[in-house]
């Protein structure tokens, strides 16, 4: 990776997880990118936001994106930029993949203040 890549990865301070999980519903079957340490960008699209099992003092979730079917299946923190939402980090695991693409989750558990 070239050092200004690096710094840029580096230097990022914004995190997806923080947000709430009704900005996700409210973007549902929209596309993020995906910017990859090397440069590359994937467009993926939010397919699922999944309620688990949360609680007053938990919230549970998770979220299933789908990549094109060439997509490197690696978990990995992804940088993410979407047109509505901030942008940020986010750790994706690949989960499945068939002839439609490479399927990421992502799975939130955080406490309620």
């Amino acid at each position: 990776m070239n050092n200004t890549l690096g710094a840029y990865f580096r230097g990022l301070c914004e995190m997806l997880s923080d947000l709430p999980k009704a900005s996700f519903v409210d973007n549902l079957k929209t596309t993020f990118r995906a910017i990859l340490e090397d440069g590359t960008v994937i467009d993926m699209e939010l397919l699922e936001v999944i309620d688990r099992k949360s609680t007053p003092r938990q919230e549970q979730f998770s979220l299933m994106f789908c990549a094109p079917v060439d997509a490197p299946a690696a978990q990995q923190t992804f940088r993410l930029e979407h047109d509505l939402l901030e942008s940020g980090e986010l750790f994706l695991v690949p989960v499945a993949k068939n002839e439609q693409g490479v399927y990421f989750q992502a799975v939130f558990n955080r406490l309620i203040d």
